[in-house]
C-alpha cells in the first residue's frame, strides 16, 4: 500500500522559513518523480514544484527563487525548504507521487 506522510507544517510569521517533509512506503520511491502541491481556500489544488528521479526540478510560480525541493532516497523521504513565507503562501500542503497528491498533508499558516 502506498503511503505518503507529511509534516513539517506550521504556524510562521511573513517572512520566516519552514522544512516540510514527506516519508514515503510502501513502492519504489527512487523510481518516481515527487512532487509538493498546495490547496488555498477558494483555490483548487495547485502544483508548487517537482524533482524527477534524476533530481532534475522545476518550480512554478511564485515559488521560484524561494522554496527548494529535494529528496534523499536512501530514506525514502521528500523535502520542501520555504524561506522568504508571505500570507499568500498558507495552504495545506501535499506531496505527490508523480502529480498525484496522497495523503492528509500539513497545513501551513502565514500570519503575524
Amino acid at each position: 500500500e502506498v503511503q505518503l506522510q507529511a509534516s513539517g507544517g506550521g504556524l510562521v510569521q511573513p517572512g520566516g522559513s519552514l522544512r516540510l517533509s514527506c516519508v514515503a512506503s510502501g513502492y519504489a520511491f527512487k523510481n518516481f518523480a515527487m512532487s509538493w502541491l498546495r490547496q488555498t481556500q477558494g483555490k483548487g489544488l495547485e502544483r508548487v514544484a517537482d524533482i524527477m528521479n534524476d533530481d532534475k526540478t522545476a518550480y512554478v510560480g511564485s515559488a521560484k527563487g524561494r522554496f527548494t525541493i529535494s529528496r534523499d532516497n536512501g530514506k525514502s523521504t521528500l523535502y520542501l525548504q520555504m524561506s522568504d513565507l508571505q500570507p499568500e503562501d498558507t495552504a495545506v500542503y501535499y506531496c505527490g507521487k508523480g502529480l498525484t497528491p496522497w495523503g492528509q498533508g500539513t497545513q501551513v499558516t502565514v500570519s503575524s
